[in-house]
């Protein structure tokens, strides 16, 4: 049989071709997928400051869930560490020396711009962590002093004794260069040193350090250090080696881990599913354009036993070596998905993607099961059909399905309304979760009874095409119906691509555009500016005093958990914002239903009435919050607002809020513009004021969607991905079933040209086949989407979907267009021959 089998790849090229192409992209993008889930689990950031440090220690790393302590969420700003943590690891035994390490914004300014963006200072002591040493010049010694890393003074030209500019503190400053210092390695983030008067002076975090270098005493590792530490169970420090000291450094690395595993393990299930249908799918095909052979390798004696081991063999050897060879295009294939993730946001850019042997194991295995099970499966058919039945079959092949694949498709396409209907009356978060899935139920409930759907069509729209293209379309249809189980293969694909394609993006688009709106609706807001280098007291300040203002409230935005009493609906944490009280009658659009916010001052907060019913919080109460740098604070309830429990924010102060940031600033400042103010000419004199303060940008309201980054996200960049994945999977699909479907076909063919038919007409009748096919595929994929946006616009209130029209078209382009190309490429490859050859062929094409 094996000998059979291979005999069966060699000549039966095309077929071969299909699944090998199936297999090959499943592999490369399994491949992909685990590629990324594995450097999700590595979390390699290797340290650039830090590199010098053998062991690094930081702060907490994240929120502990009150409900589940098992389950640590990273905190969304730095932890800092108390002073007194330096004494006592000075102390340590096995500890040379500690070096600690404070940093606050600081970036040079060259020709009214920040030169390498928002950078960082420190003082000199720390240049030890990387190190950085002197090439010109010297340490900082005294106030007005700046050491420039290597990179800064060549932007600037700047050598020691001459006067730079730099935004500190969220203002312009003037230094003298003390000295250039160059790092033993590579360090992306531009870095200044100043002397110790004015890192007291410019740090927003007195009393604390950012992270603290440990060096050991000669003789001890740093991995024994790392675990004497550790023995010590010291509350609230993370210990550090190796990579995970970028941890440190780069504080959204941990919180990458989890948008990685999603992206990884959304899209690699979704791959699983698609593969193993479309697999199936590829080989079922094959399998019904065989049907002879097989009749005649029954009556020859071969037994169903040997029938199917052979279509069995046939499978997996060219699944074999087409998972071979979409393992390395896997790997690329990964760190394109992973530069581009990086490139929208959705991970740090400090991650590093870290594909091993782990990686192709983990795609050739997947790759390999996929195929294994969907071929034992579809030979089974043909390996129990009786000799003389099979004969019938290969004329006329039925176009009904199995009665317990006929309960099965029912069952999933009565799941796909049960998802639906429950989905509306979710919140948003959880029906994008349980919403989701119906795509998948609904296109594997046509691919079960994809027969018999497109028969049921054909049946109600036979007419309507036969009168718009007359005899043609007359055929077309009735080849369709006879082969409705053939062209099922066709249909499969293209219902899915179609479904995924529209359902992730328009349930993701109006998820994202109705909390968005439901966010922004909070505030009133004419222009907003904001800076790369934090909003200073005198920046505000001229902000208020520009031509036509009338309100200007500086804003800080954040993340953090109400933790006492707890909201459990979720780890994530909640929108938190800073407002200044003068400015929050002005700001907030949200009406307040109790309690006054003039007292916004001090540790205080403003809840949503909704979020506090659910909560049981009254109007008074004290709560616990933990803010995004892991510190709580007890704070009082003085107002309740009328926003969504699940869109509206806390409130807070807008000094008490930003002390608990990484920058320990305002970033954004919210205008108002006076009464019978024209807005375009108060932005004017906005941007004319921001001229002074580099890194400064101005804009309209549309600009207000900065502060809520997580409006959109992951799940977004999944959503495309997904969609990428469905489209790239159906033009593959379609290549392939099409191209056996025709090949299939040559005898037909064959006999239709020496009936009097000529090539074009016989081109023109698969063009309008094939087309049939595609429509039917678009308006069932359009349909199985319904059943998920919609619910999805229900949850969010929104009621109708939103979303860009363009997706549309360009979803039904694509699939029409390639569904013509192939069938005209195909058509004209198996019309090639002569007629006559074809019939006195033995197997007749």
């Amino acid at each position: 049989m094996i000998r059979l089998a291979l005999a069966g790849v060699r000549f039966r090229v095309v077929a071969s071709l299909a699944t090998f192409a199936a297999v090959s992209l499943g592999c490369s993008l399994l491949v992909a997928c685990a590629g990324v889930f594995e450097s999700a689990v590595r979390l390699d950031a290797p340290a650039q400051r830090f590199g010098a440090a053998a062991v690094v220690v930081a702060g907490s790393a994240g929120f502990r869930l009150p409900d589940e302590e098992s389950e640590t969420v990273p905190y969304t700003e730095r932890s800092r560490l108390d002073a007194n943590v330096a004494e006592k690891l000075s102390a340590f035994p096995g500890v040379e020396r500690v070096v600690p390490d404070v940093s606050f914004p600081a970036a040079v300014v060259a020709k009214g711009r920040l030169l390498g963006g928002a950078g960082s200072g420190h003082g000199w002591e720390s240049a030890a962590l990387t190190p950085y040493t002197l090439s010109l010049g010297q340490q900082p010694q005294a106030a007005g002093q700046v050491v420039l890393d290597g990179a800064l003074a060549r932007g600037t030209g700047k050598a020691p004794g001459d006067r730079v500019t730099v935004m500190v503190g969220g203002r312009p400053e003037t230094f003298v260069v003390s000295g250039v210092a160059l790092p033993h390695h590579r360090v992306d983030a531009p870095a200044l040193f100043f002397s110790a008067t004015d890192v007291r002076r410019f740090s927003r975090h007195s009393g604390t350090y950012d992270v603290i270098g440990v060096f050991p005493v000669r003789g001890v590792s740093p991995q024994e250090l790392a675990r004497r530490l550790d023995n010590q169970r010291w509350p609230h420090l993370t210990i550090l080696t190796g990579n995970d000291r970028g941890h440190a450094e780069f504080t959204a690395i941990a919180a990458g881990r989890l948008p990685m595993i999603l992206l990884s393990g959304i899209f690699g299930g979704l791959v699983i599913v698609v593969m193993a249908l479309v697999v199936s799918a590829t080989i079922g095909l094959g399998i019904r354009g065989r049907l002879r052979e097989i009749a005649l390798l029954r009556a020859g004696g071969a037994t169903p036993r040997q029938v199917h081991r052979m279509v069995v063999a046939e499978t997996m050897i060219v699944s074999v070596l087409a998972a071979l060879a979409g393992a390395l295009p896997g790997v690329l294939l990964g760190r394109v998905i992973f530069a581009l993730s990086v490139e929208y946001g959705v991970i740090p850019p400090e991650l590093e993607f870290h594909p091993s042997t782990i990686t192709f194991a983990a795609g050739l295995l997947l790759a390999l099961l996929i195929p294994w099970p969907a071929a034992a499966i579809a030979a089974v058919t043909a390996a129990r059909v009786r000799p003389i039945q099979a004969l019938a079959d290969a004329a006329i092949p039925p176009v009904t399905v199995g009665p317990t694949r006929r309960l099965l498709g029912v069952v999933l396409a009565g799941v796909t309304v049960v998802l639906a209907t429950t989905t509306m009356f979710f919140d948003p978060e959880t029906a994008s979760a349980v919403g989701g899935p119906a795509v998948l139920t609904g296109g594997i409930a046509v691919a079960l009874l994809g027969p018999e759907v497109l028969t049921w069509l054909l049946a109600r729209t036979g007419g309507f095409i036969t009168r718009a293209g007359g005899s043609a379309n007359e055929l077309a249809i009735i080849n369709v119906r006879a082969r409705a189980g053939q062209f099922a293969s066709l249909l499969t694909p293209l219902t899915l691509a179609t479904a995924i394609a529209l359902g992730n993006i328009y349930a993701q688009t109006t998820h994202d555009d109705a909390v968005l709106q439901g966010r922004l609706e909070q505030f009133r807001a004419d222009a907003m500016i904001t800076s790369a280098a934090g909003v200073s007291g005198g920046f505000l300040e001229q902000i208020r005093q520009s031509p036509g203002v009338a309100h200007a409230s500086a804003l800080v935005s954040s993340r953090g958990w109400i933790e006492q009493p707890y909201d459990s609906r979720g780890s994530d944490p909640g929108t938190l914002l800073g407002i200044a009280a003068q400015d929050t009658a002005s700001i907030l659009a949200t009406p307040l239903v109790s309690g006054s916010l003039r007292n916004l001052a001090g540790n205080t907060v403003a809840l949503s009435e909704a979020q506090a019913a659910e909560l049981e919080i009254e109007l008074g109460e004290r709560i616990r919050l933990r803010l995004g740098d892991g510190a709580a604070i007890d704070v009082k309830v003085i107002a309740l607002l009328g926003s969504s429990a699940d869109y509206g924010s806390v409130i807070l102060p807008v000094d008490v809020l930003a002390a608990h940031t990484t920058t320990g600033l305002a970033s954004a400042v919210l205008v108002r513009a006076a009464a019978n103010q024209d807005v375009s000419t108060m932005v004017s004199a906005l941007k004319r004021t921001s001229q002074a303060w580099p890194g400064a940008t101005v804009g309209d309201q549309s600009r207000l969607s900065y502060i809520f980054p997580d409006a959109g996200g992951v799940q977004a960049w999944i959503g495309y991905l997904l969609a990428a994945l469905a489209i790239a999977y159906a033009t593959i699909a379609a290549v392939n079933a099409l191209a056996v479907l025709v090949v299939s076909r040559r005898r037909e063919f064959a006999l239709q040209r020496l009936a009097g038919a000529t090539p074009r007409q016989i081109r023109r009748m698969l063009l309008v086949e094939s087309t049939i096919v595609a429509m039917a595929g678009i308006a069932l994929g359009a349909l199985i989407a319904v059943f998920t946006v919609f619910p999805m616009a229900v949850a969010v209130g929104s009621i109708m979907p939103t979303g860009p029209f363009w997706v549309i078209l360009a979803v039904i382009a694509t699939t029409v267009l390639t569904v013509a190309a192939t069938t005209l490429a195909t058509s004209r490859l198996a019309l090639r021959p002569r007629p006559m050859n074809v019939i006195n062929s033995p197997g007749g094409g």
